[in-house]
């Protein structure tokens, strides 16, 4: 995996840090749905860089 992506990923979950604590700690539910809409995105990234992760492999293992 690139360091953009990387970089990307831990980026999206700073983000949601503050929603985070808007939503278990102060009680904001509004905050929750921010938070779902972020989880979301993040699956979705998830979902983006594990099937990069397996091109990759496949690649690699047909240059073997």
């Amino acid at each position: 995996m690139s360091a953009d992506r990387y970089t990307e990923l831990v980026q999206r979950i700073e983000a949601m840090k503050e929603d985070f604590e808007k939503f278990y700690v102060k009680g904001k539910n509004a905050a929750g749905t921010r938070l779902r809409k972020g989880l979301q995105e993040l699956r979705r990234l998830a979902q983006e860089i594990r099937t990069e992760i397996q091109a990759i492999k496949v690649a690699r293992k047909g240059e073997s």
